[in-house]
């Protein structure tokens, strides 16, 4: 009886726990509070996945229960043996003929979700003039970082993807190094950038950015790809067409209006031979080629950011302490780490602050 008990009270225990972790999720990042058509198309089939095995499991236990309830031993005493169904061609056709129609249901759906979800025919669109249609980003998956190519506008930038609302926009995904997996859990996607090849796909972002808590949706990469792999974050801002288009150009004079917080601190930035791998203008591709300054993330709009390499929180204190020990904070990535022997603490300060200064949107 106690042992009875005790398997109660786990199993409660386990239900208010289960019922207290389906409240945690934020729509910045939850998939069960989407905020676009391909995450609500794919949401919707996984309600349908999910209506079909909890409508077998509620047959399965009804009939269990109904068993246990009808055969019980006290009620019809040891001996009593209940009519045998062996050979029943009628059962045999409903527990043949109903799961293959349960399959059939939710295969249909799947592969019409799959089909439409999978167009990108009207990726490469252009008008009469030859101007493209639709906005497209190319996306490089590195170790441990992401970077955005706005190709047919002219600008990189890295980290933090901005895009506009309500409209299709169509990626190409590539990785640089190893496999990982392009995902916005809010907005659909989960995609693989493989090394080998492109993958094509489309989001429809209908949720600004500005309403949620952060500001913007969290992006995850979500395939195994080495010992930072949980720290591979990325962040999206989706903005009204108007806003987006001011932040293109904003992005675009990045080259001639670059903001110096701190010229001591630019000058660091030069000597320490981080401009090597950090751009700090978002026009480093002419004629679709990348210039120099882009084996890291590109910096111009470092200080509009919203967390420091992609998941520590965005101030000057956890900048200092990436650039003192980058291993120790995002183990296996290629950024060198710089002791005070390096970059003295006064140069520090400096740096930090030109780096916060680096910013296109106006606060």
């Amino acid at each position: 009886m106690k042992k009875g008990l005790k398997k109660w009270r786990l199993f409660s225990l386990l239900t208010v726990l289960a019922i207290f972790l389906a409240g945690c999720g934020q729509e910045e990042i939850s998939t069960l509070m989407p905020a676009g058509q391909v995450g609500r198309d794919q949401f919707n089939l996984l309600m349908i996945a999910a209506a079909i095995m909890l409508s077998v499991i509620f047959v399965v236990v009804t009939i269990y229960t109904i068993a246990l309830v009808k055969f019980r031993r006290s009620k019809l005493g040891e001996d009593h043996i209940p009519e045998q169904t062996e050979g029943s061609h009628f059962l045999e056709m409903v527990w043949t003929v109903i799961p293959i129609i349960l399959v059939l249901i939710f295969a249909v759906v799947t592969v019409y979700y799959t089909y439409k979800l999978g167009d990108v025919s009207a990726m490469g669109a252009t008008d009469e003039e030859g101007n493209p249609e639709n906005l497209v980003v190319d996306v490089t998956a590195k170790l441990y970082w992401w970077e955005f190519e706005y190709k047919d506008l002219g600008i990189i930038t890295a980290q933090e993807l901005v895009v506009p609302t309500d409209e299709k926009v169509y990626f190409n995904l590539i990785a640089a190094d190893v496999k990982h997996s392009f995902w916005i859990p809010a907005v659909g996607g989960k995609l693989d950038t493989n090394v080998e090849n492109v993958n094509k796909f489309y989001l429809v972002f209908e949720k600004e950015s500005k309403d949620l808590r952060d500001g913007v949706f969290y992006g995850k990469c979500a395939e195994l790809c080495g010992p930072s792999h949980a720290l591979m974050d990325f962040k999206v801002k989706s903005l009204p067409r108007a806003e987006f288009d001011e932040w293109v150009v904003a992005m675009q004079n990045t080259a001639d209006e670059k903001p110096v917080a701190n010229q001591k601190g630019e000058e660091v930035f030069v000597q320490s031979g981080c401009i090597g791998c950090h751009a700090t203008d978002a026009t480093a591709v002419q004629g679709g080629v990348k210039q120099s300054g882009t084996q890291g993330p590109n910096l111009a709009t470092f200080g509009d950011r919203n967390r420091v390499a992609g998941f520590m929180p965005h101030d000057a204190e956890n900048l200092e302490d990436w650039i003192r020990d980058t291993q120790k904070n995002k183990p296996g990535n290629k950024m060198p780490s710089y002791g005070e022997d390096q970059i003295s603490n006064d140069e520090m300060d400096a740096l930090v602050e030109y780096l916060m200064g680096l910013k296109v949107e106006e606060k």
